[in-house]
């Protein structure tokens, strides 16, 4: 990839590339269309620029973070040195300002401040505050934290509130609408702290090296296996679109090749056109219906980040279904069904789910016992209406696999299908028998909502 310092083509064609790197899928298509807006703008003014490749290139609003960070990196903005990093009438030079006059003025532009003042005292401040001596060689020397840990900047909202509410009744409109405002300065501040830092590192280091670690992910491509607990908050509103998606694809399929009843009426009506003779018969359309649903989860802890996702997909699909069975397993397998009657907390009833649930035995993932289990004591919520979604990356620890078990619970289904979190390359490696499981349910390889999303798509 070329370096940014060549041409503006080069920094396009770089940008671009960086941008597919992060994960935003770019089309080739659109990164013409972006080249062709270049033509049309002025390209000294950057909020332009940034507008203009932010309209071609960006589809998603989750993907705008990572575009900017992204956009910060290859097009920054000029540097103009500390002397012009105050306001002019402050007549504070911060490379000389104590830590308390820094403050102050820190105050003053959390309350009112334009955004390329904000950015020119956070230049100053990273100028000052956030160079670190490097551990060794190839280590970055430029930190947020040295410069947000010097200047505090959440400990300046008593100061700002005694100073704008001077005497006023505290705990009324204003001093809300005083702390939103503060709030709000502080975190432009942060990220400006951070988008200098990553400026800085990039211009010692290479933009391409600090690009990788800068830029998480969009929301719907993070990997189930390695999701955080605030990634999940997040996935909670992706959730229930993807639910009601599932049950209409899952309706479409039952629905598929059958025909109503027999219109006599209307048979009888063509029938006059051929002598009274019914060459044609008419079938009303058949009554729509929500299908029935079985889900089976592994819920061991080596899938436990998906198990918590599937566990949220299957609180919505709760609403969405005539009726929803759900089982959880490990090494024997318990209907989980009663945590996620309707109104109950999602969370509530994970945390419940944990320990009150029947799923463990001996704690090592044994999937074929989980079925033989599951035929046992559950065959009956199997049955020709049901589609049957199994949730697992099938690693059942060198276990019998019973083959002959699964066959014969979804020869009683509608419909089967698995969905695995692991990558594709990964199948039938050490304990996996993805492949064996695979002949008697179709698989598929579900890693993030957009292959969910894809996998929801392919059943219409």
């Amino acid at each position: 990839m070329p370096e940014p310092r060549g041409s503006l083509v080069d920094r396009h064609v770089g940008f671009v590339h960086a941008l597919r790197a992060a994960g935003l899928p770019v089309s080739v298509a659109e990164g013409l269309d972006a080249a062709n807006a270049m033509r049309v703008i002025e390209l000294a003014d950057r909020e332009s620029l940034r507008a203009a490749y932010a309209a071609t290139l960006v589809k998603k609003p989750a993907y705008r973070p990572g575009f900017d960070v992204l956009f910060d990196l290859w097009f920054p903005a000029s540097t103009t040195g500390l002397a012009g990093a105050v306001r002019p009438q402050s007549g504070m030079n911060p490379e000389t300002a104590d830590l308390k006059e820094l403050r102050a003025h820190l105050a003053g532009l959390l309350t009112d401040s334009t955004d390329q003042e904000m950015r020119e005292f956070a230049q100053a401040m990273v100028e000052r505050f956030g160079r670190q001596e490097a551990a060794g060689p190839g280590r970055q020397s430029w930190f947020s934290y040295s410069v947000l840990r010097a200047l505090s900047p959440e400990t300046l909202m008593a100061g700002i509130l005694r100073e704008v509410l001077q005497g006023r009744e505290r705990g009324g409109l204003a001093e809300k609408t005083v702390r939103q405002q503060v709030n709000a300065g502080i975190r432009r501040f942060e990220e400006a702290v951070a988008t200098d830092v990553r400026r800085r590192i990039a211009e010692e280091s290479g933009i391409e090296r600090i690009a990788r670690s800068a830029v998480r992910p969009p929301l719907d491509q993070i990997d189930f296996l390695r999701i955080t607990k605030a990634d999940l908050a997040r996935l909670r509103r992706e959730v229930y679109p993807l639910a009601r998606r599932l049950a209409a694809r899952l309706t479409i399929k039952h629905r598929k090749g059958r025909r109503g009843r027999l219109d006599f009426r209307r048979t009888m009506r063509a029938s006059l056109q051929s002598g009274g003779v019914p060459l044609t018969t008419h079938f009303k359309p058949p009554r729509p219906h929500k299908p029935e649903l079985v889900v089976l989860c592994d819920t061991s802890d080596s899938v436990s980040s998906f198990a918590h996702f599937t566990l949220l997909l299957t609180y919505a699909l709760r609403e969405q279904f005539t009726k929803v069975r759900a089982f959880g397993f490990v090494d024997t397998v318990d209907e989980i069904t009663r945590f996620f009657l309707p109104g109950s907390d999602v969370v509530d009833a994970m945390t419940r789910l944990a320990n009150e649930a029947d799923m463990v035995r001996f704690g090592r993932t044994n999937y074929g016992h989980s079925l033989e289990r599951f035929a046992e004591r559950y065959a009956d919520a199997l049955g020709p209406k049901t589609s049957l979604l199994i949730l697992g990356d099938a690693r059942s620890n060198y276990q019998p696999p019973a083959l002959d078990v699964l066959k014969s619970l979804v020869s009683r289904t509608r419909s089967a299908y698995w969905l695995n979190p692991e990558p594709r390359q990964q199948w039938d490696t050490g304990d996996s028998v993805a492949g064996e499981y695979g002949t008697v349910v179709p698989m598929s390889e579900c890693r993030n909502v957009a292959q969910l999303t894809a996998f929801i798509e392919t059943l219409a």
